[in-house]
């Protein structure tokens, strides 16, 4: 085998919605054919996508299981099904490992760099291109609301579903209802992709009437983008971005869902902490 170990490795997915089966890959259990004892696990450091497809992620249970993976390891052996079926139990299979496959390494630690490369950490230019897209828009959105001390007092993830029709994957970031309206907010990244901007125009005439229908109230749905100009008043962006971006909020703002920009965001959640009255 040309002096290569012969191993096996699992991936540890995050599955916030089981029942959608979506997941986002956190990690890799790594350990050698031959030597079953010789086992390593590695979770991500970077948690980014975790928090994307799921705001309230718990990531300090999440790293505190990573510390345990490995102690269970060193007392089990080679023996890791009562692991994976403690792993699974414990998260309600909101954390899940596959089956077992092959692959050849130079040396265990070599190949779990490779494979968190793989199958776990983005590539540096994407992770940078998220951080500037909506993953940004959403922690700017989540830190404001923080603040001001009202995001647990806010419905997270808010199943479209539950006011169109079964089926409708949708999820609305947060939202609240402090009266007769019910306000929702939704981060949405018009840097290089409007299709999003799309959906919620499409879906929001289903949405409000659903929600006139189940809660017998307004819907104001707020569209969280980034800013066009930088601080400076300038357009930090080329020509083509600045068709796609007003053509994006005019496709939002058509369908009156209203537009603000991560620097109304202090703003948003004041009004948010008096009329929750925190």
């Amino acid at each position: 085998m040309n002096g290569r170990l012969e191993c096996e490795f699992s991936l540890v997915r995050y599955v916030p919605d089981p029942v959608r089966n979506e997941f986002v890959n956190i990690g890799v259990m790594l350990r050698e054919a031959a030597h079953p004892d010789v086992s390593v696990v590695r979770f991500t450091k970077d948690w980014a996508r975790v928090r994307c497809v799921d705001p309230d992620a718990d990531i300090a249970m999440l790293e505190a299981m990573e510390a345990e993976m490995r102690r269970r390891l060193l007392e089990t052996g080679t023996e890791t099904t009562p692991l994976i079926k403690t792993i699974e139990d414990s998260f309600s299979h909101q954390l899940q490992m596959t089956e077992p496959k092959a692959c050849l390494a130079e040396n265990v630690i070599a190949e779990m760099d490779q494979l968190m490369r793989l199958y776990v950490e983005p590539r540096r230019e994407r992770a940078r291109q998220a951080l500037s897209g909506r993953q940004a828009i959403a922690r700017s959105m989540r830190t404001q609301f923080e603040h001001a001390r009202v995001w647990d007092l806010m419905r997270k993830r808010i199943a479209a579903s539950a006011y169109t029709r079964p089926g409708d994957s949708l999820r609305i970031d947060c939202g609240y209802r402090p009266n007769g309206t019910v306000r929702m907010f939704h981060a949405v990244s018009l840097s290089g992709d409007v299709e999003l901007a799309k959906v919620l125009a499409f879906s929001v005439p289903s949405l409000r009437a659903g929600v006139a229908r189940v809660e017998n109230a307004e819907l104001e749905l707020t569209a969280i983008v980034e800013p066009l100009r930088n601080g400076k008043g300038e357009v930090a962006v080329d020509e083509d971005f600045v068709q796609e971006y007003r053509f994006g909020v005019e496709t939002m703002e058509a369908q009156q869902i209203r537009v603000l920009t991560v620097n109304d965001l202090e703003r948003v959640a004041e009004t948010a902490r008096k009329e929750l009255r925190v």
